[in-house]
């Protein structure tokens, strides 16, 4: 009867011990949507909803649709981690181009493709110092599930990301990335994830 209990309490023991293992294992991978706080985007749609009704009524239907889940926009912040320990971002889409125009006249998009581009905002929000080609980490991704990575090119909305980033714990880093596409494609969403596209977590942002 003591073996038999004994045999009980060591498998309920490496039970709970897997399934520690499995939730630590599981945090912070697969592609997160969510904006880390009330985005512009979605703060700009409240502001006009109570501007222009002023009720109890317009104010519940505000506050509903603030809880609602939504998916992340231009604009719009999503926090990931990396994977080192220490390693985490506020990643920003800030704006969108499509398409993008080359700043001089000797570098175009090839035959039959154009370039569009996002200016990104990266803000350490991490203990440790944060080293990366960002620009490897970015994919756009077309309405037929067509996916684009970053190119080199120079565009007069402004400068490109730096491809040597050095990010100090609670510093900014600010820049545009191109990316070379089909003329006919529709870029439906664009995905970042940290490490030049090796973490575990993917940020999501909806064009359009």
């Amino acid at each position: 009867m003591r073996a038999r209990a004994v045999a009980v309490i060591a498998t309920a023991v490496l039970c709970l011990s897997l399934a520690a293992c499995g939730s630590e294992d599981d945090k912070g991978s697969g592609i997160s949507t969510n904006p880390k706080t009330e985005s512009s985007s979605q703060a700009a749609s409240a502001d006009e909803t109570a501007g222009t009704e002023d009720t109890k009524d317009a104010k519940d239907a505000a506050a509903d649709a603030s809880e609602q889940p939504a998916d992340a926009r231009v604009g719009d912040t999503i926090t990931l981690s990396g994977q080192e320990d220490g390693e985490q971002l506020d990643v920003t889409m800030k704006k969108w181009l499509d398409p993008a125009k080359s700043a001089d006249e000797f570098t175009t998009p090839g035959a039959g493709k154009r370039w569009v581009a996002v200016q990104v905002q990266l803000t350490n929000t991490g203990t440790a110092t944060y080293s990366d080609s960002p620009s490897n980490g970015l994919q756009a991704v077309d309405t037929d599930g067509q996916r684009f990575d970053a190119t080199f090119a120079d565009i007069t909305a402004g400068p490109q990301m730096t491809s040597d980033l050095k990010l100090p714990a609670g510093d900014k880093a600010l820049g545009w990335v191109v990316l070379e596409v089909p003329e006919a494609s529709k870029i439906a969403t664009l995905q970042f994830t940290m490490n030049s596209g090796f973490a575990d977590e993917t940020g999501q942002w909806k064009i359009g």
